[in-house]
């Protein structure tokens, strides 16, 4: 109906539109949400993009416990929620950023493990990998410039009640906030 205008962005970049204003609302993983750090509010879970952000060895490694690994290399896109979750373990991780293809990490001998999302398993198994540990779960969650949700109130509640209807028509289910 003409009153809002669509960007698409890559998904690791809308946390930073959304913060800095470019964009009043948006849609990301509660993952790289985290990642971001990113002072925005949170009012809608969505009811897709579930998994899970998992520590995930190879088979032959996956029966080693965390504390035993004396500075393990770890490969990751999350590398802010990867250095957290060994720091709170007392584990002396050393954390690679990769963009993509995590999972060849231990392959190639690049790392010992990895910390990557995880929904099905099917990547895992694929690459002689398992989950051993999970870090967190994720799902698509909408989120608001902290600006607009107060200066735009109105335009921003409205589409958060529209899509909250659409939610609960598709699901028979309640939609919730994180």
């Amino acid at each position: 109906d003409g009153r809002y205008q669509y960007i698409l962005a890559k998904p690791s970049d809308v946390p930073t539109y959304v913060e800095y204003g470019a964009a009043d609302i948006g849609v990301c993983g509660l993952d790289t949400l985290r990642e971001s750090g990113r002072a925005v509010y949170e009012p809608l879970l969505l009811p897709f993009g579930r998994c899970r952000l998992s520590v995930c060895a190879p088979v032959d490694r996956a029966d080693i416990p965390l504390r035993y690994e004396s500075q393990p290399r770890v490969a990751t896109k999350y590398p802010k929620l990867t250095m957290e979750f060994f720091r709170k373990r007392g584990v002396n991780a050393e954390v690679i950023a990769l963009n993509g293809s995590v999972e060849l990490g231990p392959l190639v001998g690049l790392a010992d493990l990895i910390v990557d999302l995880v929904e099905t398993g099917s990547t895992l198994r694929a690459n002689g990998l398992v989950e051993i540990r999970r870090v967190m779960d994720s799902q698509a969650v909408l989120i608001v410039n902290r600006a607009a949700y107060r200066l735009k109130a109105n335009m921003v509640r409205a589409a958060i009640h529209a899509l909250r209807r659409q939610i609960e028509a598709h699901t028979g289910t309640e939609s919730t906030q994180p």
